[in-house]
């Protein structure tokens, strides 16, 4: 792997994902426990989470925008709108205005910044990488997520309980900062449509936009792309379950630092997970996700019912190693499968797509965690991966799915482009 990191450009968008990354992931655990903290209630951490992962379901819109845009220049008008928007929040609590409201309401359009932000790294990548490097730099990629927040969600915690969350935004900004520094020393990334006309007239493009947003859905409906990513919309369910409850949750295990904890240890199973991804990728995709999905329902659910704190949070970490892997792969197989000049597209329309459960598992988490308490609806959280397991063992389309360096477009009568 650190090969890629002697091509200068990879480095740079690395470099620049990982401090955009650090902010993201501190922001998240500040806000989370801000609307804790601000409401003492599951139902409004459940509403937090839902109204975060909505702008989700409609990334499909961007994608078409993507495929046109100069990737750098994406990358940087979405990081200055992050700054500008994480400040807000310090500045009201000085003023004496900060309220949970506040804090719903610039949650979600933060959420729908990055829905231009994340697909334009992902198209970035393989423009500047070989397809035989892909799962490599897939997996640094996940490091660049999952690491980052295995470290800073637990730093965050801890700054919570020392600063109190409204600190952490002010860290934000100046992260933000650095990372928009990064992407301005890329190099300009043209996308397909860039490289291959000249720049379109506004209603041009508007027309275009229609038939490339149907070409999207018409590639993902009418292939195996759609069932390779069912896990990924059965995952997002059990996340928003769990995730909605993991302040009251880490709250009847200890507070914000427990809270830091649990979600330090969720990124570190997909980071673990990420790091094996060549190893795991040396066997069957089909029947990997198979097994290794039934052992994370196990661990996951029995952990949320150990007396032991400290255990619990390791178990659910080794529990979510198995998605670490398998998100590297199945990304890998998207990117090796799918035309470059649709990637956005069609990484977009899944994006939304497997997204559309996470809010209405967050909704229902939240709501069912304050009557139930968050332990309980913690562990439901687990059935999710069980569910996986099961629709990969009957599914035979997905259950023979060979080795990911195996698996061509021709394999599921794809095509390698489209002109």
């Amino acid at each position: 792997m650190w090969i890629l990191l002697k091509n200068k450009s990879f480095t740079k968008l690395f470099l620049g994902k990982i401090f955009s990354n650090i902010g993201d992931s501190m922001y998240a655990i500040a806000a989370m426990w801000l609307v804790y903290e601000l409401s003492h209630s599951a139902f409004y951490t459940g509403l937090a989470g839902f109204l975060t992962r909505i702008p989700d379901v409609f990334q499909f819109l961007a994608g078409p925008f993507i495929d046109r845009w100069s990737l750098r220049k994406t990358l940087l008008i979405t990081q200055v709108c992050q700054i500008i928007l994480v400040l807000i929040i310090p500045i009201a609590h000085y003023t004496g205005d900060l309220n949970v409201w506040m804090v719903l309401i610039i949650m979600p359009v933060i959420s729908c910044i990055q829905q231009f932000s994340y697909p334009a790294q992902m198209v970035a990548l393989p423009k500047l990488l070989k397809q035989n490097e892909l799962v490599k730099g897939n997996s640094l990629f996940s490091f660049a997520n999952q690491g980052i927040d295995m470290t800073f969600n637990g730093i965050a915690g801890v700054l919570i309980s020392i600063v109190g969350a409204v600190s952490i935004y002010l860290l934000d900004a100046i992260v933000f900062m650095v990372g928009l520094l990064l992407f301005w020393t890329l190099p300009v990334l043209k996308t397909y449509e860039k490289e291959k006309q000249e720049k379109q007239k506004l209603t041009q493009a508007f027309q275009k936009y229609g038939k490339d947003l149907k070409e999207g859905f018409q590639y993902v409906f009418q292939s195996i792309i759609s069932k390779f990513f069912i896990a990924t919309i059965i995952a997002n369910f059990s996340f928003g379950i769990a995730l909605a409850v993991m302040p009251v949750y880490a709250d009847f295990r200890g507070g914000s630092t427990t809270y830091g904890f649990l979600m330090g240890a969720f990124s570190a199973g997909f980071l673990i997970g990420a790091l094996l991804s060549s190893v795991v990728g040396a066997f069957p995709l089909g029947k990997t996700m198979i097994v290794t999905y039934l052992f994370s329902a196990l661990l996951w659910i029995s952990s949320a019912f150990l007396p032991w704190d400290i255990p619990a949070v390791i178990v659910y970490g080794i529990s979510l190693i198995p998605l670490g892997a398998t998100q590297v792969l199945l990304s890998a197989t998207g990117q090796r499968i799918i035309p470059s000049s649709l990637l956005a597209r069609v990484f977009s329309v899944i994006t939304s797509l497997s997204s559309i459960t996470m809010p209405l598992g967050f909704l229902i988490g939240g709501t069912l965690g304050s009557v139930f308490g968050g332990q309980i609806i913690f562990a439901i959280g687990g059935l999710g991966m069980l569910s996986i397991s099961f629709v990969w063992l009957i599914l035979s389309e997905l259950r023979r799915i060979p080795k990911v360096n195996d698996i061509t477009p021709e394999t599921y009568g794809l095509k390698r482009s489209i002109n």
